[in-house]
């Protein structure tokens, strides 16, 4: 269950999408909408409410943007500080809110520097925290990474001098942290999702983007995600808009690739079971149109699905309410989950019918030996008695 904490991100969409307000502006919708925000921006047909919410997120997004703008340039002009770690600082990052798939980019990462024998932690915020004090994607990592540190706090600059005085690490990853400019680093790896529509990729609220894309001009590697789920010339054109904001930036074409399926506790099952099968999908993710779609790919027959927000704490009334919908489907044989999702509910059933989680690893199809000279010139940084050296 999530604590009561919320995250900027929270309290923006919360002044954006005032019910009221927006009621007393004759635009009827219910929460529902308001959660499917991807939607609302990129349906075909919309309606006469949808285009004018579109009109007014858009015009909202002006002076959201140019806060941005004027909040980068503070940094950039040392006029707001940042704190420079003596260790070697990566961080992987969005320009959207989420839904590129930067937890198995974060895992690919450690999973990298670990191979080297680097001492590596993982910094975030944690937001959605749980009762444990952990959120979803901490929990998710640490299946993957077990001999990785991953320090959560709402201030990353005292979780970086925890790892720094009392963990002894080398390298410290940022989850998340392409708009955290309160610690430097070292290299800014951002990713985006190849799927995305261009109806979306607006500042909020009248898109995802928590900052214009022109922000790209910061990336030392951009890693377009799910590119194996576009067609050639719209993967043609997203490169070619990279290269005009990044010019220097290296270029990663990377996939979603699923590897397992999971059973609670420990069972492991190949992902081709899922072939064939009657299928109930659900997901608290950024963008849960992908996970369906993989699922559809492995040949899953989804009789329904259910969608709740990103990083959304399962309750008891949660609970309840999928053991109630997997009642109402006799038919279904298997109920499929993400990872991130099924670290919160802990269960092998649902009603009487068994929960499988689909795991995934980041596959990188171009630009790998690039990013990973990029990493390698990295350690080169690294004091010679430290360079290589093994995990303690």
């Amino acid at each position: 269950m999530r604590n009561s904490s919320l995250g900027w991100l929270d309290q923006c969409y919360r002044a954006v999408f005032w019910t009221n307000t927006l009621r007393n502006l004759g635009l009827e919708f219910s929460m529902r909408d308001l959660i499917d925000l991807r939607r609302i921006l990129t349906e075909t047909r919309p309606s006469a409410t949808a285009i004018a919410l579109r009109i007014l997120l858009r015009c909202l997004s002006l002076p959201y943007a140019l806060a941005m703008v004027v909040r980068n340039k503070l940094y950039e002009f040392g006029i707001k500080r940042s704190y420079r770690s003596p260790l070697i600082v990566v961080s992987v990052g969005n320009l959207s809110v989420g839904g590129t798939g930067k937890s198995p980019a974060v895992a690919w990462l450690a999973k990298w520097f670990r191979r080297q024998g680097i001492r590596v932690a993982i910094l975030s915020r944690g937001y959605g925290a749980l009762d444990s004090g952990q959120n979803d994607e901490a929990l998710e990592l640490e299946l993957q990474l077990p001999d990785v540190p991953h320090l959560q706090h709402v201030d990353r600059v005292a979780s970086a001098i925890v790892a720094e005085a009392e963990l002894d690490m080398q390298v410290l990853i940022l989850d998340d942290g392409f708009q955290h400019r309160r610690i430097q680093r070292d290299l800014d790896i951002v990713l985006l999702d190849a799927t995305d529509a261009r109806a979306i990729r607006w500042c909020l609220p009248g898109g995802v983007l928590r900052e214009p894309m022109g922000s790209l001009a910061r990336a030392g590697v951009v890693m377009l995600t799910r590119c194996d789920q576009i067609d050639s010339a719209d993967l043609e054109d997203q490169l070619g808009q990279i290269r005009r904001l990044a010019a220097d930036a290296i270029l990663v074409h990377a996939r979603h690739r699923p590897c397992s399926l999971l059973c609670y506790p420990n069972q492991q099952k190949p992902v081709d079971e899922l072939r064939g099968l009657r299928v109930l999908a659900f997901c608290a993710i950024g963008n849960p149109g992908s996970f369906f779609a993989t699922l559809r790919q492995l040949g899953a027959e989804i009789l329904e699905t259910r969608v709740w927000p990103d990083h959304h704490g399962f309750d008891a009334t949660d609970v309840q309410a999928l053991h109630n919908w997997v009642a109402e489907n006799s038919q279904a044989q298997v109920i499929v989950c993400t990872v991130k999702d099924w670290v919160k509910l802990e269960v092998s059933r649902l009603g009487d019918v068994e929960l499988w989680a689909l795991a995934v690893e980041m596959d990188l199809v171009q630009g790998t030996a690039e990013l990973e000279e990029s990493l390698q010139n990295l350690l080169a940084k690294l004091p010679d008695n430290q360079a290589g050296s093994s995990a303690r």
